[in-house]
Protein backbone atom coordinates (compact mmCIF):
# COMPACT_ATOMS: atom_id res chain seq x y z
CA UNK A 1 0.00 0.00 0.00
CA UNK A 2 1.28 3.48 -0.89
CA UNK A 3 2.41 5.54 2.12
CA UNK A 4 1.91 9.30 2.20
CA UNK A 5 4.23 11.97 3.59
CA UNK A 6 2.33 15.16 4.41
CA UNK A 7 4.36 18.38 4.37
CA UNK A 8 2.83 21.18 6.45
CA UNK A 9 3.94 24.68 5.45
CA UNK A 10 2.76 27.68 7.53
CA UNK A 11 2.97 30.83 5.42
CA UNK A 12 2.60 34.53 6.12
CA UNK A 13 3.34 36.94 3.27
CA UNK A 14 5.32 34.31 1.35
CA UNK A 15 4.10 34.91 -2.20
CA UNK A 16 7.70 35.11 -3.46
CA UNK A 17 8.76 31.80 -1.90
CA UNK A 18 5.83 29.37 -2.17
CA UNK A 19 6.36 28.36 -5.81
CA UNK A 20 10.13 28.15 -5.36
CA UNK A 21 9.61 25.98 -2.28
CA UNK A 22 7.28 23.60 -4.12
CA UNK A 23 9.53 23.33 -7.19
CA UNK A 24 12.61 22.74 -5.03
CA UNK A 25 11.00 19.98 -2.98
CA UNK A 26 9.72 18.31 -6.14
CA UNK A 27 13.20 18.46 -7.64
CA UNK A 28 15.48 17.43 -4.78
CA UNK A 29 13.35 15.06 -2.69
CA UNK A 30 13.51 11.50 -4.00
CA UNK A 31 11.53 9.20 -1.77
CA UNK A 32 11.72 5.40 -2.03
CA UNK A 33 9.21 3.53 -4.17
CA UNK A 34 5.81 3.26 -2.52
CA UNK A 35 5.84 6.77 -1.04
CA UNK A 36 4.11 9.93 -2.20
CA UNK A 37 4.00 13.54 -0.97
CA UNK A 38 1.03 15.77 -0.22
CA UNK A 39 1.37 19.47 0.65
CA UNK A 40 -0.67 21.51 3.10
CA UNK A 41 -0.06 25.26 2.80
CA UNK A 42 -1.58 27.22 5.69
CA UNK A 43 -2.00 30.89 4.81
CA UNK A 44 -1.95 32.77 8.10
CA UNK A 45 -3.97 35.79 6.96
CA UNK A 46 -1.30 37.07 4.55
CA UNK A 47 -1.54 40.64 3.26
CA UNK A 48 0.11 39.82 -0.08
CA UNK A 49 -0.89 37.30 -2.78
CA UNK A 50 0.10 34.15 -0.92
CA UNK A 51 -3.48 32.88 -1.11
CA UNK A 52 -3.55 33.30 -4.90
CA UNK A 53 -0.28 31.40 -5.26
CA UNK A 54 -1.49 28.40 -3.25
CA UNK A 55 -4.80 28.40 -5.13
CA UNK A 56 -2.90 28.20 -8.43
CA UNK A 57 -0.80 25.31 -7.17
CA UNK A 58 -3.94 23.54 -6.01
CA UNK A 59 -5.52 24.04 -9.44
CA UNK A 60 -2.43 22.48 -11.08
CA UNK A 61 -2.06 19.60 -8.62
CA UNK A 62 -5.48 19.13 -6.97
CA UNK A 63 -4.67 15.66 -5.61
CA UNK A 64 -1.40 16.67 -3.98
CA UNK A 65 -1.51 20.35 -3.08
CA UNK A 66 -4.02 21.51 -0.47
CA UNK A 67 -4.46 24.69 1.51
CA UNK A 68 -6.21 26.34 4.42
CA UNK A 69 -6.77 30.11 4.39
CA UNK A 70 -7.26 31.83 7.74
CA UNK A 71 -9.82 34.60 8.20
CA UNK A 72 -7.03 36.76 9.69
CA UNK A 73 -3.54 36.46 11.10
CA UNK A 74 -3.66 34.03 14.04
CA UNK A 75 0.09 33.40 14.28
CA UNK A 76 2.44 30.61 13.30
CA UNK A 77 1.43 28.41 16.22
CA UNK A 78 -2.17 28.38 15.03
CA UNK A 79 -1.00 27.68 11.47
CA UNK A 80 1.06 24.72 12.68
CA UNK A 81 -1.92 23.35 14.57
CA UNK A 82 -4.20 23.75 11.55
CA UNK A 83 -1.67 21.99 9.32
CA UNK A 84 -1.30 19.06 11.68
CA UNK A 85 -5.08 18.81 11.91
CA UNK A 86 -5.45 18.80 8.13
CA UNK A 87 -2.59 16.47 7.20
CA UNK A 88 -3.71 12.92 6.54
CA UNK A 89 -0.37 11.26 5.76
CA UNK A 90 1.24 8.32 7.50
CA UNK A 91 4.12 10.68 8.27
CA UNK A 92 3.99 14.44 8.71
CA UNK A 93 6.81 16.94 8.21
CA UNK A 94 6.71 20.59 9.27
CA UNK A 95 8.71 23.04 7.13
CA UNK A 96 9.06 26.77 6.52
CA UNK A 97 8.36 28.11 3.03
CA UNK A 98 11.59 30.14 2.86
CA UNK A 99 13.77 27.03 2.30
CA UNK A 100 15.79 27.65 5.44
CA UNK A 101 14.75 24.09 6.22
CA UNK A 102 16.74 22.04 3.64
CA UNK A 103 14.30 19.67 1.89
CA UNK A 104 17.12 17.33 0.83
CA UNK A 105 17.16 16.08 4.44
CA UNK A 106 13.65 14.62 4.14
CA UNK A 107 14.71 11.17 2.81
CA UNK A 108 17.16 10.76 5.72
CA UNK A 109 14.47 11.87 8.17
CA UNK A 110 11.99 9.42 6.67
CA UNK A 111 14.56 6.64 6.91
CA UNK A 112 15.03 7.47 10.59
CA UNK A 113 11.38 6.86 11.46
CA UNK A 114 10.78 4.06 8.96
CA UNK A 115 13.90 1.94 9.43
CA UNK A 116 15.79 3.15 12.52
CA UNK A 117 12.94 2.97 15.00
CA UNK A 118 12.53 6.67 15.75
CA UNK A 119 9.14 8.31 16.22
CA UNK A 120 10.46 11.80 15.44
CA UNK A 121 13.45 13.03 13.47
CA UNK A 122 13.98 16.72 14.15
CA UNK A 123 16.66 19.22 13.17
CA UNK A 124 19.07 21.49 15.01
CA UNK A 125 20.74 24.51 13.45
CA UNK A 126 24.39 24.48 14.52
CA UNK A 127 25.29 27.98 13.32
CA UNK A 128 23.50 31.33 13.15
CA UNK A 129 25.56 32.93 10.40
CA UNK A 130 23.69 35.80 8.79
CA UNK A 131 21.68 36.64 11.90
CA UNK A 132 22.24 39.90 13.81
CA UNK A 133 24.63 39.18 16.72
CA UNK A 134 22.22 40.52 19.32
CA UNK A 135 19.48 38.22 18.06
CA UNK A 136 21.80 35.21 18.25
CA UNK A 137 22.91 36.21 21.75
CA UNK A 138 19.37 36.41 23.11
CA UNK A 139 18.39 33.17 21.35
CA UNK A 140 21.22 31.31 23.08
CA UNK A 141 20.32 33.02 26.36
CA UNK A 142 16.71 31.87 26.01
CA UNK A 143 17.66 28.22 25.51
CA UNK A 144 20.04 28.29 28.47
CA UNK A 145 17.34 29.84 30.65
CA UNK A 146 14.44 27.61 29.58
CA UNK A 147 16.50 24.45 30.06
CA UNK A 148 17.39 25.54 33.59
CA UNK A 149 13.88 26.41 34.72
CA UNK A 150 11.78 23.89 32.77
CA UNK A 151 11.53 20.12 33.07
CA UNK A 152 10.91 19.91 29.32
CA UNK A 153 14.26 19.83 27.48
CA UNK A 154 14.68 22.07 24.43
CA UNK A 155 18.05 21.71 22.67
CA UNK A 156 19.68 24.97 21.62
CA UNK A 157 19.02 25.72 17.96
CA UNK A 158 16.17 23.22 17.65
CA UNK A 159 13.87 23.93 14.72
CA UNK A 160 10.21 23.27 14.07
CA UNK A 161 11.44 21.36 11.00
CA UNK A 162 10.83 17.72 11.85
CA UNK A 163 9.25 14.55 10.55
CA UNK A 164 6.81 12.67 12.80
CA UNK A 165 4.79 9.49 12.78
CA UNK A 166 1.02 9.62 12.86
CA UNK A 167 1.02 8.59 16.54
CA UNK A 168 3.16 11.61 17.48
CA UNK A 169 0.96 13.99 15.47
CA UNK A 170 -2.16 12.66 17.17
CA UNK A 171 -0.50 13.13 20.57
CA UNK A 172 0.33 16.77 19.77
CA UNK A 173 -3.20 17.43 18.52
CA UNK A 174 -4.58 16.07 21.79
CA UNK A 175 -2.96 19.06 23.51
CA UNK A 176 -5.69 21.56 22.67
CA UNK A 177 -4.32 24.49 24.67
CA UNK A 178 -4.70 27.89 23.01
CA UNK A 179 -1.45 29.42 24.24
CA UNK A 180 0.82 27.19 22.21
CA UNK A 181 4.61 26.94 22.11
CA UNK A 182 5.29 24.15 19.65
CA UNK A 183 8.98 23.66 20.41
CA UNK A 184 7.96 22.82 23.95
CA UNK A 185 4.95 20.73 22.93
CA UNK A 186 7.06 18.65 20.54
CA UNK A 187 9.40 17.82 23.42
CA UNK A 188 6.70 17.44 26.06
CA UNK A 189 4.90 14.58 24.28
CA UNK A 190 8.13 12.58 24.40
CA UNK A 191 8.63 9.65 22.00
CA UNK A 192 11.91 8.37 20.61
CA UNK A 193 13.54 11.39 18.96
CA UNK A 194 16.66 11.88 16.86
CA UNK A 195 18.11 15.24 15.80
CA UNK A 196 19.99 15.99 12.60
CA UNK A 197 22.34 18.95 12.49
CA UNK A 198 22.81 21.47 9.69
CA UNK A 199 24.29 24.92 9.19
CA UNK A 200 22.16 28.03 8.87
CA UNK A 201 20.75 28.72 5.41
CA UNK A 202 19.61 32.15 4.22
CA UNK A 203 16.09 32.76 2.96
CA UNK A 204 15.55 32.29 -0.75
CA UNK A 205 13.56 35.52 -1.06
CA UNK A 206 11.70 38.12 0.95
CA UNK A 207 12.32 38.94 4.59
CA UNK A 208 11.35 37.29 7.85
CA UNK A 209 8.19 38.50 9.59
CA UNK A 210 9.80 37.69 12.96
CA UNK A 211 11.05 40.95 14.42
CA UNK A 212 13.12 41.06 17.62
CA UNK A 213 10.04 42.19 19.53
CA UNK A 214 7.96 39.26 18.27
CA UNK A 215 10.72 36.80 19.11
CA UNK A 216 11.01 38.27 22.60
CA UNK A 217 7.26 37.94 23.14
CA UNK A 218 7.44 34.38 21.80
CA UNK A 219 10.20 33.54 24.28
CA UNK A 220 8.06 34.87 27.14
CA UNK A 221 5.26 32.62 25.87
CA UNK A 222 7.60 29.65 26.04
CA UNK A 223 8.77 30.42 29.57
CA UNK A 224 5.25 30.95 30.90
CA UNK A 225 3.94 27.84 29.12
CA UNK A 226 6.63 25.46 30.36
CA UNK A 227 7.81 26.74 33.72
CA UNK A 228 6.36 28.02 36.98
CA UNK A 229 9.80 28.93 38.30
CA UNK A 230 9.17 32.71 37.81
CA UNK A 231 6.30 32.41 40.29
CA UNK A 232 8.57 30.61 42.74
CA UNK A 233 11.20 33.33 42.31
CA UNK A 234 8.61 35.98 43.17
CA UNK A 235 7.64 34.05 46.32
CA UNK A 236 11.24 33.60 47.44
CA UNK A 237 12.01 37.24 46.70
CA UNK A 238 9.01 38.37 48.75
CA UNK A 239 10.05 36.22 51.72
CA UNK A 240 13.66 37.42 51.52
CA UNK A 241 12.67 41.09 51.43
CA UNK A 242 10.24 40.58 54.32
CA UNK A 243 13.02 39.02 56.41
CA UNK A 244 15.44 41.83 55.55
CA UNK A 245 12.78 44.38 56.44
CA UNK A 246 12.20 42.70 59.82
CA UNK A 247 15.92 42.77 60.55
CA UNK A 248 16.12 46.44 59.54
CA UNK A 249 13.18 47.35 61.77
CA UNK A 250 14.74 45.53 64.70
CA UNK A 251 18.03 47.38 64.09
CA UNK A 252 16.27 50.77 63.97
CA UNK A 253 14.38 50.08 67.22
CA UNK A 254 17.51 48.87 68.97
CA UNK A 255 19.47 51.91 67.80
CA UNK A 256 16.71 54.21 69.05
CA UNK A 257 16.71 52.56 72.50
CA UNK A 258 20.49 52.54 72.90
CA UNK A 259 21.53 55.82 71.31
CA UNK A 260 18.36 57.89 70.93
CA UNK A 261 17.80 60.42 68.13
CA UNK A 262 16.09 59.94 64.81
CA UNK A 263 17.35 58.23 61.72
CA UNK A 264 18.41 60.64 58.99
CA UNK A 265 18.40 59.96 55.27
CA UNK A 266 15.36 60.95 53.25
CA UNK A 267 17.19 60.21 50.01
CA UNK A 268 17.96 56.65 51.06
CA UNK A 269 14.36 56.21 52.23
CA UNK A 270 12.99 57.33 48.87
CA UNK A 271 15.44 55.01 47.09
CA UNK A 272 14.26 52.05 49.16
CA UNK A 273 10.62 52.91 48.48
CA UNK A 274 11.25 53.15 44.73
CA UNK A 275 13.19 49.88 44.79
CA UNK A 276 10.40 48.08 46.61
CA UNK A 277 7.81 49.57 44.26
CA UNK A 278 9.78 48.23 41.32
CA UNK A 279 9.94 44.76 42.90
CA UNK A 280 6.20 44.81 43.53
CA UNK A 281 5.32 45.91 40.02
CA UNK A 282 7.64 43.30 38.52
CA UNK A 283 6.08 40.62 40.70
CA UNK A 284 2.58 41.72 39.69
CA UNK A 285 3.65 41.62 36.06
CA UNK A 286 4.90 38.04 36.36
CA UNK A 287 1.76 36.90 38.17
CA UNK A 288 -0.38 38.83 35.68
CA UNK A 289 1.27 37.03 32.77
CA UNK A 290 0.18 33.67 34.17
CA UNK A 291 -3.30 34.96 34.99
CA UNK A 292 -3.68 36.31 31.45
CA UNK A 293 -2.97 32.84 30.05
CA UNK A 294 -5.65 31.37 32.30
CA UNK A 295 -8.05 34.11 31.18
CA UNK A 296 -7.44 33.33 27.50
CA UNK A 297 -7.79 29.58 28.04
CA UNK A 298 -11.12 29.73 29.86
CA UNK A 299 -12.65 31.79 27.05
CA UNK A 300 -12.39 28.59 25.01
CA UNK A 301 -12.12 30.44 21.71
CA UNK A 302 -11.01 28.45 18.65
CA UNK A 303 -7.29 28.42 17.92
CA UNK A 304 -8.00 29.64 14.39
CA UNK A 305 -10.84 30.32 11.97
CA UNK A 306 -10.55 29.08 8.40
CA UNK A 307 -12.40 30.95 5.67
CA UNK A 308 -11.42 28.57 2.88
CA UNK A 309 -9.80 25.16 2.53
CA UNK A 310 -9.31 22.70 -0.26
Amino acid sequence: MNKVLSIVVPAYNEETTITTFFDTVEKVVKLPAGYSIEYWFIDDGSKDKTADVVRRLNAQYPDRVHYVLFSRNFGKEAALYAGLQSAQGDYVAVMDADLQDPPEMLPEMLNGVENDGYDVVGTIRTTREGEPPIRSFFAELFYKLINRISSTPMPSGVRDYRLMTRQVVDAILSLAERNRFSKGLFSWVGFNTKYLEYKNIDRTAGSSSWSFGKLFAYSIEGIVSFSVVPLAIVSVLGIAIALLSAIAIAFIILRKVLYGGSVDGWASLVSVILFMSGIQLTSLGIVGEYISKIYLEIKNRPIYIAKESK
